[in-house]
């Protein structure tokens, strides 16, 4: 049975805050693994945030497909009536880039209190996103120091937070979300390429194994080139892998629980290439 399903505790609990909490934030910031933009999409999130003013974040651009970030970006920000942008986790570079953004975003919310004979608060923007999706890290670069914990597994973030980002602009650091039921298994299986789930919530080498054959389909060169693979074969498996990395145990066997953790590692820091794995819809 390869079905992939996590849903901790903590995210119910984080769901239900969320939702009582988005009255008192003007704008709400969804961050999206720019590997996948559909499959880090919380289903649920148009309907909790309503009328809110959005802004889409994709993540993680430098370990994506260039073309195919501006490609989403386009595509979220002419079919869906929101502002998008791309960004690293870790280039601080653009930083004010995304806090003019957010700025702008926010403004007409702040102007109505002030019409209203309140004083001028600074802005405070929500940030949203499936497990691991690297929000606090983008709130870290942001704010220019670490204000909050970063790891490599999902669900680090376990409860809200608010973070001063300067005299204008609050943010509040939430958990990722994630649906109680990942029903598309194909959305599921690349959460778990990008470690977006919890590693105890699949096998390796099926999640491994189901990557190289979106890789192969995609990316055919660069995986063929990176592994020193030849094949006239259909597809690439963890066998070929494991034999081509010399990856052997007992009687010269292929070690396919190895070659899975290096597929895996290589594809999540791009060392394979920079990879899209998502299509864009068709409209």
């Amino acid at each position: 049975m390869n079905n992939i399903n996590w849903f901790p505790g903590h995210i119910a609990k984080a769901i239900n805050e969320l939702k009582t909490k988005l009255s008192l934030v003007d704008l709400v910031v969804e961050l999206k693994d720019a590997r996948i933009p559909l499959s880090s999409s919380y289903s649920e999130l148009n309907k909790i945030i309503g009328s809110k003013p959005h802004l889409i974040i994709l993540n993680k651009a430098d370990l994506a497909d260039n073309f195919m970030v501006k490609k989403f970006v386009e595509y979220y920000k002419n079919n869906f009536n929101t502002y998008a942008l791309s960004t690293s986790s870790h280039n601080r570079a653009d930083s004010k880039v995304i806090v003019d953004a957010i700025l702008k975003l926010a403004k007409p919310q702040i102007e109505k209190l002030v019409s209203r004979g309140l004083n001028p608060r600074p802005a405070r923007v929500m940030v949203i996103g499936m497990p691991n999706v690297g929000k606090s890290s983008f709130i870290n670069k942001l704010v220019k120091k670490v204000k909050t914990k970063t790891g490599a597994k999902a669900g680090v973030t376990r409860q809200l937070s608010w973070v001063r980002i300067n005299p204008k602009l609050d943010l509040l650091d939430t958990p990722g979300i994630i649906p109680v039921k990942l029903e598309n298994q194909l959305s599921a299986i690349k959460l778990a390429s990008v470690n977006g789930v919890s590693e105890n919530a699949y096998s390796h080498e099926f999640v491994a194994s189901e990557l190289l054959k979106i890789l192969y389909d995609k990316y055919p060169n660069e995986l063929m080139n990176f592994y020193k693979l030849v094949s006239d074969n259909s597809t690439i498996d963890l066998q070929m892998i494991a034999k081509s990395r010399n990856l052997l145990i007992k009687n010269a066997n292929p070690n396919i629980e190895r070659a899975a953790f290096m597929v895996l590692n290589d594809f999540r820091n791009a060392k394979i290439g920079k990879f899209t794995l998502d299509e864009l819809p068709n409209l």
